[in-house]
């Protein structure tokens, strides 16, 4: 299955609008162009059916009773579940200060009522698209073993994948496993010579933390890398040797894509694909496919 290009039936929208019946039209149009439309009267409602299931993208009304849309996604923005999925602000709210706050509650990009049909579709199928690679990207380092977090403009983590969840709740878990926000931003703005900054873990091993760079509209990316004590990479893939791009291509051989697969999925050509995994296999020390999976799975030197 080619994961950068998600099927009709893989295509989930959750509508939100406290007069679902006013936009009859563009649920039409949604499904026309092969989005399952799952629809909510009110925020409340948009959380109960996060909790059933997570779809692709989320069109929220900006202006609605009770909990309005700025409110709703942040709570939806504040679950690590379902905080990857992208919301496009429906509003006939123009102003700045009204867009403002809709990127700073967690929105992606946002359309004036009364809607244009073309203009949604393109806005959703770019969002949705380039939030399930970036997922499955994140998701596809801890095989290798690090781990990722995505930490938003007021210094919040937004994401953080599994492994890099179990690194900070031992290393803050006098916090409950959650870093100071002044910390995560200082870390994520600040020009770091050598890498960022170093924990300790329970283990005796170290944990780096790699400031990455932007990932979008305020966010930031850290990479979290163990090493063993007196600073020697782990005896888990040294992939501290490998670069980002290598790692990424190393992930997804485990996970059985061909050259072509991964192309499409970090957007780049197979040829280019089959240069990193050329310096993949040198860093190693093995000579195929198969023997980089099997390291990249089983996370041991090919010594163990």
């Amino acid at each position: 299955m080619n994961l950068s290009a998600p099927s009709d039936q893989e295509r989930v929208v959750l509508l939100v609008d406290d007069m679902p019946a006013s936009l009859d039209f563009l649920v039409q149009a949604l499904d026309r162009a092969g989005y399952t439309v799952l629809v909510a009267d009110s925020g409340e409602r948009a959380l109960r059916l996060l909790e059933l299931g997570v779809p692709d993208a989320i069109l929220l009304d900006a202006a609605m009773p009770g909990m309005d849309g700025f409110a709703t996604c942040r709570r939806i923005k504040a679950v690590d579940a379902y905080a990857h999925v992208p919301v496009i602000f429906m509003t006939g709210l123009a102003e700045t200060e009204h867009v403002l706050a809709g990127f700073d509650a967690g929105g992606v990009d946002y359309v004036v009522k009364p809607v244009r049909i073309p203009e949604v579709l393109a806005r959703l199928a770019t969002h949705a698209r380039n939030a399930r690679i970036a997922r499955l990207a994140r998701e596809a380092v801890d095989i290798g073993g690090h781990g990722v977090v995505l930490v938003d403009s007021h210094g919040r983590i937004a994401w953080q994948s599994p492994q890099a969840a179990r690194w900070l709740g031992e290393a803050f878990a006098e916090q409950n496993g959650h870093p100071p926000a002044d910390w995560l931003l200082a870390l994520c703005t600040a020009s770091l010579p050598g890498g960022g900054e170093t924990l300790a873990l329970r283990d005796g091993r170290s944990l780096n933390l790699s400031p990455l760079g932007p990932a979008g509209l305020g966010e930031s990316l850290l990479l979290l890398s163990p090493r063993q004590p007196g600073g020697s990479p782990s005896g888990r893939l040294a992939l501290a040797t490998l670069t980002r791009r290598e790692t990424e291509v190393l992930s997804w051989i485990a996970k059985g894509k061909t050259n072509r697969d991964i192309g499409e999925i970090l957007g780049m050509s197979p040829r280019t694909v089959n240069k990193h995994l050329e310096h993949v296999f040198e860093k190693l020390g093995v000579e195929t496919r198969a023997a980089a999976a099997a390291l990249a799975t089983r996370g041991l030197d090919p010594a163990e």
